[in-house]
C-alpha cells in the first residue's frame, strides 16, 4: 500500500475534522479528553494549519495563533469548562453578560463564571470556526499545564510567580519586564515574542475589554486543565443543541433578512428600478459617494485629495459620512434577523452635484434615463452567503402578486488569501472551486485587469472557497495552486455563485445579469509573516479596497438601465 503524500494526509485531516464536528452535532456533545475530542485534535495536528504556527511543537506555546483565536472568541472563554452552542435567542432580557469578540460578528452570553453560550446564526461555517478555535485552545492549554508542575507534581517556581502576578495590581516598568521574563520561560518563547503578544492583547483589553490580558489568559488556561485532571467533574464539555442542528439549512435567518430588504425597497418606491447588489464592507461605497461632501460639511478646507488621503482624513476626524448620505439617498438597513449582516440602500437619483469623489466618473449617471439603486450588504460568513443570496434573489410578494426585483448586477468584493503574490494585491475570479467537494463554478466575471488603471498588481484565475481560514495547510494550498491554477482562497464566493446559478435556472434573475468578483489580498498563507496571524493590514488595505469599489461603482453607473 503506497504511503499518502503530505498533501493527501492534510486533505484527509480536513475531511476528518469536518466529519468529527458533524458527528458531534448528531451526538449533541463532546469532551476534548474523550475519543471524539482526541480525534479532532489529531486531525488539527495532522493538518497543522499555517495560522497556528508552532502548535505541533511540544516545547513552546504558540503565541501568534493564540492572539488570532482570542480576538475571535469571547472574553472569558479561557475560564469556561462548559460551552453551549445553540440557535436559541431570548437571552436579551436576562442578566447574562452579552459579549461580542472584536474580530468576529458573533454573540455570546456568559451564563456563569465557567459557562458560556454561543448563539449560532450563521450556519455550519460558524460552527466549524468555533470548534477549530476551541480545539486549538485545548491543545495549547495542555502544553501550559505540563509546564505548571514539575516531575514531582509540585507547582513550578514560574507558575507560582505567575499566580502572584494574576492576583496583584497591574505591573509596570521593571516589575513588568521581570514578570514577562518569567512568563517567557514558562511559555518556551523569547522575551521579545512574549512582550509583543502581551502588548497586542493589552491594546484589546484596554480599548474594548475584549480579553483578560496575557497573564490571566495563560493562568486560567493552565489552571482549567489542571483542575480537570484533579477531578473529572471539572472536565471541559461542549454541547450542540438539537435545535441548532435542526436549524442548519432551513434559512431561519436568511428569509426574514431578505424580506426586510425587499419591504424597504417597496416602501421607498424603488422595487421596479434597476438594482445592483454589492457584497462588501459598509464604508467604501458611501465614502466614495458622500465623503467629499461630508468633509466639507465638517469644515475641512484641505481639499478632497486622492481617495486614500480622503479616507484617512475621514477616519482621523471621525466624520459622519452617513449623516450627509441620509440627505441624499442613503438608507441604512440594520439587521433585525440575527444574520449580523447590515445593509445600505442607495438611490443614485438623489446624489447631489459635487458630492462624490472627483476621481469617480459620474458622467454616465447624469445621462442615464433610469438611474440605478445600489444595495450594499455587509460580508457574509462562509456558507451563510448561499442562504442570504438565495433568499435575496427570490421573488417577493407585492399587492398579492409575486414580483421579481429588477436585478442588473451582483458584485462580490472580499478579503482573500493570495497564492500568487503579496498582501495588498488584487485577485479577479474566473471560477470558484469549493474545497472538499466536487463543486466548481466558472464565473462570467465582468471585471478584467484592464479595468484597473493602477500600480497594484492584478491576478486573474480560479479562487478556492475554503471551509475556514483556520483549516488551511501549506501542502494542500500548493497542490490547489498547481492543479487548479488558483490565485487565491476565500470563504464565500463559491456559495454566492451557487445561489446565483440556482436563481438563473429558476428564472428569478435573467441569465445576462452581470457578475463581478474582486478580492484584495489580506494575507498570503504560503509566506511566513504574511498569514492572518501576523495581524491586520491597517492602512495598507485602503488602496486595493477603494480601487475595487471605484471600479464597481463606475460599472454600475454606466449601466443603461
Amino acid at each position: 500500500m503506497s504511503e499518502l503524500t503530505r498533501s493527501q494526509k492534510a486533505r484527509v485531516a480536513i475531511r476528518s475534522f469536518k466529519t468529527g464536528v458533524d458527528a458531534i452535532g448528531l451526538r449533541g456533545y463532546y469532551r476534548p479528553k474523550d475519543l471524539l475530542g482526541q480525534a479532532l485534535a489529531d486531525s488539527l495536528r495532522t493538518l497543522s494549519p499555517e495560522i497556528y504556527g508552532s502548535m505541533n511543537d511540544p516545547r513552546v506555546v504558540e503565541l501568534k495563533g493564540l492572539e488570532y483565536v482570542i480576538d475571535r472568541l469571547p472574553r472569558g472563554i479561557e475560564r469556561c469548562n462548559r460551552i453551549i452552542l445553540t440557535e436559541e435567542g431570548g437571552f436579551e432580557g436576562t442578566n447574562f453578560e452579552k459579549i461580542e469578540p472584536p474580530k468576529r460578528r458573533r454573540i455570546s452570553f456568559m451564563v456563569s463564571a465557567t459557562e458560556m453560550c454561543f448563539v449560532i446564526t450563521r450556519g455550519l461555517s460558524e460552527i466549524y470556526d468555533i470548534m477549530t478555535h476551541l480545539t486549538f485552545l485545548t491543545i495549547e492549554a495542555k502544553k501550559i499545564q505540563e509546564r505548571m508542575r514539575d516531575e514531582s507534581g509540585h507547582l513550578t517556581v514560574e507558575w507560582k510567580e505567575l499566580e502572584k502576578i494574576v492576583h496583584a495590581a497591574p505591573l509596570s516598568g521593571g516589575e513588568l519586564d521581570q514578570a514577562l521574563w518569567n512568563l517567557s520561560i514558562l511559555l518556551g518563547r523569547s522575551f521579545q515574542e512574549t512582550r509583543e503578544t502581551f502588548e497586542s492583547l493589552e491594546i484589546g483589553r484596554k480599548e474594548c475589554n475584549s480579553n483578560a490580558g496575557l497573564f490571566a489568559l495563560i493562568y486560567h488556561l493552565g489552571r482549567r486543565v489542571d483542575e480537570e485532571k484533579q477531578s473529572p467533574e471539572n472536565a471541559l464539555i461542549v454541547y450542540l443543541t438539537p435545535a441548532l442542528m435542526n436549524s442548519i439549512g432551513h434559512h431561519k435567518y436568511g428569509k426574514p433578512w431578505a424580506n426586510d430588504i425587499k419591504a424597504k425597497l417597496v416602501a421607498l418606491g424603488l422595487a421596479e428600478r434597476p438594482l445592483h447588489i454589492i457584497s462588501a464592507n459598509l464604508h467604501s461605497v458611501v465614502n466614495l459617494l458622500y465623503g467629499p461632501a461630508a468633509l466639507a460639511a465638517a469644515g475641512d478646507k484641505a481639499g478632497t485629495g486622492d481617495v486614500v488621503s480622503m479616507v484617512c482624513r475621514l477616519i482621523e476626524q471621525k466624520t459622519d459620512v452617513c449623516a450627509i448620505g441620509a440627505t441624499a439617498g442613503l438608507y441604512p438597513l440594520p439587521d433585525r434577523s440575527g444574520t449580523h449582516v447590515d445593509c445600505q440602500i442607495i438611490d443614485t437619483a438623489l446624489l447631489g452635484p459635487g458630492m462624490a469623489h472627483p476621481d469617480l466618473c459620474m458622467a454616465p449617471l447624469r445621462e442615464a434615463a433610469v438611474k440605478p439603486v445600489i444595495l450594499v450588504m455587509d460580508y457574509a460568513f462562509g456558507v451563510q452567503a448561499f442562504e442570504l443570496m438565495e433568499n435575496l434573489l427570490y421573488p417577493h410578494w407585492e399587492d398579492d402578486r409575486k414580483r421579481l426585483l429588477n436585478i442588473r448586477s451582483i458584485a462580490v468584493m472580499g478579503k482573500a488569501g493570495i497564492l500568487t503574490g503579496n498582501k495588498g494585491e488584487i485577485m479577479l475570479a474566473t471560477a470558484h472551486v469549493i474545497e472538499g467537494t466536487t463543486d466548481n463554478y466558472t464565473v462570467p466575471n465582468d471585471l478584467a485587469a484592464e479595468d484597473f488603471a493602477s500600480q497594484i498588481p492584478i491576478h486573474t484565475g480560479p479562487m478556492l472557497t475554503v471551509v475556514g481560514t483556520s483549516l488551511q495547510n501549506r501542502d494542500v494550498l500548493y497542490r490547489i495552486q498547481r492543479g487548479w491554477k488558483a490565485v487565491g482562497l476565500e470563504m464565500e464566493g463559491g456559495h454566492y455563485q451557487r445561489a446565483i446559478n440556482a436563481a438563473i435556472i429558476k428564472g428569478n434573475i435573467p441569465p445576462e445579469t452581470k457578475t463581478r468578483y474582486a478580492y484584495y489580498a489580506s494575507d498570503n498563507p504560503l509566506k511566513s509573516g504574511q498569514t492572518l496571524a501576523s495581524g491586520p493590514m491597517g492602512q495598507d488595505g485602503l488602496a486595493p479596497t477603494y480601487l475595487i469599489s471605484k471600479v464597481l461603482l463606475e460599472k454600475i453607473l454606466a449601466d443603461p438601465g
